[in-house]
């Protein structure tokens, strides 16, 4: 895409808000525009990049650090980049914002721990509200919600589309992508 710049969208939110979706309909958007993006997702990163590590602070820190040092790689060489994993604590979040700094876009995927356990199709939540997983984010581990994101994805009153539609017109906006008609030209 032609006067595409190097930024990664760093989607943050509880399981099931709808981060993957949301950065699967944003990923269709751009590549429609000629994007070479690359997706950084956390299920898929936790079963390549981060086999081995489990879900005490310590281990989820490791994990989003090695997702905001790939992501700052790719980003700072051009490249559009999209993470989507809980990444629960603000500490390790502002770690990748100072390490990216002005390329660094907070995506808050705000839905209720309620809506998210109705959404659940892999039972999840059933099984952490039961006591079967320990160290559940937003059931007995605690999900430190942004406070100032970039861009908040309201999941629980719009769609998916809707929300990634609303997340390109920011960018736009914002110079990170060019604007539909400049892509096409």
């Amino acid at each position: 895409m032609a006067g595409e710049k190097g930024f990664t969208l760093w989607f943050t939110g509880l399981s099931g808000a709808g981060k993957t979706t949301i950065s699967r309909v944003l990923e269709g958007h751009l590549r429609e525009r000629g994007s070479k993006l690359e997706i950084l997702d956390g299920d898929i990163v936790r079963e390549n990049l981060s086999k081995g590590l489990g879900f005490s602070k310590e281990d989820r820190d490791t994990n989003i650090r090695r997702i905001a040092f790939v992501a700052d790689l790719l980003s700072r060489n051009g490249v559009p980049v999209i993470t989507a994993a809980i990444s629960p604590y603000a500490e390790i979040r502002n770690e990748a914002r100072e390490l990216m700094g002005d390329r660094f876009v907070e995506v808050y995927v705000e839905a209720s721990v309620d809506t998210c356990a109705d959404r659940d199709v892999k039972g999840l939540y059933a099984k952490a509200f039961s006591g079967e997983i320990k160290e559940f984010t937003g059931v007995s581990d605690p999900y430190e919600a942004p406070e100032n994101p970039e861009f908040v994805c309201h999941t629980e009153c719009e769609t998916p589309e809707e929300s990634a539609e609303k997340l390109l017109a920011y960018l736009e906006e914002r110079g990170f992508v060019p604007a539909k008609e400049a892509a096409a030209a």
